[in-house]
This record gives C-alpha cells, structure tokens and sequence, in this order.
C-alpha cells in the first residue's frame, strides 16, 4: 500500500482516541504527517499515546473531554486553538455501545446515554468543528459509525439509532459544506477486534466465531484497516468522495 500523504503540518482531532479503533487512527494521521490531538476520557492511555506520536516525529496533545458535554467540547477546541491555531482533519470516534437487551427492555436512561455520546456528542463536535475548518480554507471529517448504522441489529436499539443518525448527520453537514470545501464522510466498521466487542461477545470461543462468521471474509477485521481507510478519506486521493457511508466490514452489508 502506498503512503498516504496529508496537506503539509497538518492538525488532525482524533475524539476516543486513546484506545481501540481510535488509537489506530490517531497513529495513522502522525505516520501520513500530522499533527494529532487526542480527545478522551482515558487519562494514562492518552497520554502515553501523546508520547508516542511525538516519538513518530509529530507534535501531539492530549486532552481531557467528555463529547456528551458541550462545554467539554467547547473546552477541547479551545486547546486546540492555543496549542496548534488550526484544524484540519477531524475524526469523531468517540462512542459507547450501551447495554444489551431489546427495545422493549430498553431503559430511557441507557437509551439517553448511548444518543448523547453517539450521536448528540458527534453534533457537538461538528459544530464546533466546522467554522474552524472553513477558517482554515477546507477540510475533512471523518465520522465513525458503523455497520449498525446501516442494518439493524437485535439487542442494539439504542447503538443502532445513533450510528443511523450519525450516517444522516453526515450526509447532511456533506451537502451542507461541500462548497466550503470541507467533505464529510461515515465510516462502518463491521465487527472490530476491540474491546467493544470483546465486552460483546464476553470473549467467548463459540460468539467469537460467530461474530467472526458474519462476514463473507470468514474474520472480524482489525483496527488499523478502519484506520486506514479514515486517514485515506481526508487525504488528497479522497478529494471527489463526500457525503458517503463506507462499509469496512468484510462484505458483511453485501449479503
């Protein structure tokens, strides 16, 4: 694979970016040339993970920030502001799966919570987002939703209605801006080695397999190949796609 190059000292927002898929994102925007804030809750990962980055040559920040709340979001772009004065790439990973169980059993609060991170989180970021990319003559964002955006999924009412509404929220803020310059796409992961899914399949041999089955490539798929096809989005070899909602999931949408 070909190295995909980024516009030259480029800052790039990785939202859960301590961990799993978001990591791996962050990591893939410093190795394309990035600068590359991490946004998360987890303290120690994100920053070793900072310490990391700037081991690949590229300057990182980490910082402390609960999406679901708008002032949090609001403090997030603040320290970029200061630390950086521009954004150009934005990766809204950011997301809980909530608990299991069907929509009739449901709790409003669980229900609440998945939307204000998924989805309400996801709004405020792209709203605070945006004006900073337009200031900057374009850019791209990258919202992650999921294979259960586009299919539904039993015992995932909830984690299934945000990442639908990320999907539309996308296609939205696509038609939106594509005159600004700024594309936006969704990427959906189909099952990911992750610990969402590990605390989905309880890690056991038999639902592993199945999960595993459930796309036509015969394996769940790992977090550097979503994180591969994020950074490609924002790069030049990208520059007539938006508005889209990429499966990277095996086939498992093609049945």
């Amino acid at each position: 694979m070909s190295r995909i190059e980024l516009r030259k000292d480029a800052v790039a927002l990785v939202t859960g970016g301590a961990r799993g898929i978001g990591r791996s994102v962050a990591l893939a925007f410093a190795r394309a040339g990035a600068d590359v804030v991490v946004a998360d809750l987890h303290d120690s990962d994100g920053e070793a993970l900072a310490e990391e980055i700037a081991g690949l040559g590229r300057q990182a920040l980490f910082v402390h920030a609960d999406v679901s709340d708008a002032a949090g979001v609001t403090a997030m772009l603040a320290a970029i502001d200061r630390r950086f004065g521009r954004l150009d790439y934005a990766c809204n990973n950011a997301g809980i799966e909530g608990a299991q169980g069907p929509t009739a059993e449901c709790s409003l609060e669980n229900f609440d919570r998945v939307i204000g991170v998924n989805l309400r989180g996801l709004f405020l970021c792209m709203r605070g987002q945006i004006p900073r990319l337009i200031a900057g003559g374009g850019g791209a964002i990258v919202n992650m939703a999921s294979v259960a955006g586009l299919v539904g999924f039993a015992g995932l009412p909830a984690y299934c209605a945000s990442k639908g509404g990320v999907v539309q929220l996308t296609r939205t803020a696509a038609l939106e801006y594509a005159e600004q310059n700024i594309r936006v796409n969704a990427v959906c992961p189909g099952a990911i080695r992750t610990e969402m899914i590990d605390r989905i399949t309880g890690t056991d041999p038999e639902t592993v397999r199945q999960f595993e089955l459930l796309h036509p490539m015969g394996r769940m798929g790992t977090s550097e190949e979503v994180a591969g096809t994020t950074v490609w989005l924002c790069s030049e070899g990208a520059a007539f796609i938006t508005g889209q909602a990429l499966a990277v999931d095996g086939g498992m949408v093609a049945r």
